[in-house]
């Protein structure tokens, strides 16, 4: 693996995290805060940070690239720009209600990029040699099983 390569991978999974943990943090407490914010522009930051390397890597290879991947993760990131720049404006402008469900948004944003990220990884591992509809359909897969686990466990609590 070369060190971009090592270097963007690393900083499109520092993304995960940061996100995950800004929008489950928000999901567990039931409310917006000012710290989630830090987590979905860090979040943001990274995974433009990690995209912007493996367009680079892209470009220098020369070979043929499906459109596949550039197009969702373009449309993550333009969808992360959103909800970061909308919960900005939400913590520093929004009234309580606005707060309290932005949660919904936060996950279904969460399970959006998820899908560029599993295909990229199923992608970029040489060893699994999978084709553009296989890491779409086993990318889509995976976050509906994560999608169904949490409305799934967010009806029990409500019970």
């Amino acid at each position: 693996m070369s060190p971009m390569l090592a270097t963007a991978s690393a900083v499109i999974s520092f993304a995960l995290v940061a996100y995950t943990i800004g929008v489950f943090s928000e999901r567990r407490l039931g409310e917006l805060k000012r710290s989630h914010l830090v987590f979905f522009w860090i979040g943001l930051i990274c995974d433009s940070t990690g995209t912007g390397l493996m367009s680079i890597m892209a470009q220098n290879s020369g070979g043929t690239m499906s459109p596949l991947h550039p197009v969702t993760g373009f449309l993550a990131i333009a969808l992360m720009l959103f909800h970061a720049a909308w919960a900005t404006y939400v913590v520093f402008r929004g009234n309580e209600k606005t707060r309290r469900g932005f949660h919904t948004l936060s996950i279904g944003v969460w399970l959006v990029w998820l899908v560029p990220y599993f295909v990229g990884m199923l992608i970029g591992i040489p060893v699994f040699h999978v084709s553009d509809p296989i890491a779409l359909a086993a990318a889509a897969g995976v976050v509906a099983v994560l999608a169904l686990a949490l409305l799934l466990s967010s009806k029990r609590s409500h019970a």
